[in-house]
């Protein structure tokens, strides 16, 4: 089964759209974790300053209940956190890019950086992978579910050509993925999308790539208060 790539009509100019698990919000349930912890740090506080007299009357097992019971809650909440931390990393926004010319002044990490960025914001879990011996893999996606796709980054000037289309089919092949996305700050020819009609292959040329840092920039603003 293929990663969907949808164009949005309803606005002037095609404006792509990566569909992906939906972004939320900042969920409440993050001030759940830090109350909780607050009232752990507090019962600590209580139990090591204060020592009231009905911990010490507690007979050997209760005791070693509620040691047991302290460290379950501590393992717990050191998980929550560790969720908490990881959603956090996962929705960073790409770097602001407002023209063409910024896209072709990054470098080849820069560029690859940017483009994990905007599949972040659009709710996928990305690992780059980008550099030598990566066999032509420079993201890594995970979606909901588990379903994985490649993407390979290329910050060309020059058209691009079938050749390239072709090798990415094949990586996607070895890599035994569902989709592969082929991004780059470059044109595609028609040849390229004519071969790659079909496949599981999305091809994002300079101009799309624009278009939808645009998009997520004017998403990500209207977000804010």
């Amino acid at each position: 089964m293929s990663v969907p790539v949808l164009l949005d009509h309803r606005r002037p100019g095609p404006r792509l759209h990566i569909a992906a698990a939906p972004r939320s919000r900042r969920s409440p349930g993050n001030w759940l974790v830090l109350g909780l912890t607050l009232l752990f740090l507090g019962w600590t506080a209580v139990r090591i300053g204060v020592q009231p007299d009905w911990l010490s009357r507690l007979s050997g097992i209760w005791s070693e209940l509620l040691i047991l019971l302290e460290l379950a809650f501590a393992l717990t909440l050191a998980v929550l956190w560790a969720a908490v931390l990881w959603r956090r990393g996962g929705v960073e926004p790409a770097p602001l890019i407002t023209s063409m010319a910024q896209l072709h002044a990054l470098s080849p990490s820069e560029f690859e950086a940017f483009v994990a960025g905007l599949f972040r914001q659009k709710g996928y879990g990305v690992t780059i992978r980008g550099s030598r011996g990566d066999k032509g893999v420079d993201l890594e996606l995970v979606q909901q579910g588990g379903k994985r796709a490649i993407v390979q980054c290329k910050r060309y000037r020059n058209t691009i050509g079938p050749e390239i289309a072709r090798e990415l089919y094949g990586t996607l092949i070895h890599e035994g993925v569902a989709h592969a996305f082929l991004v780059t700050t470059a044109g595609i020819s028609e040849a390229t999308r004519r071969w790659a009609r079909g496949k599981s292959i999305t091809l994002i040329d300079g101009e799309t790539l624009f278009q939808l840092a645009t998009g997520l920039r004017l998403e990500q603003s209207e977000l804010l208060p």
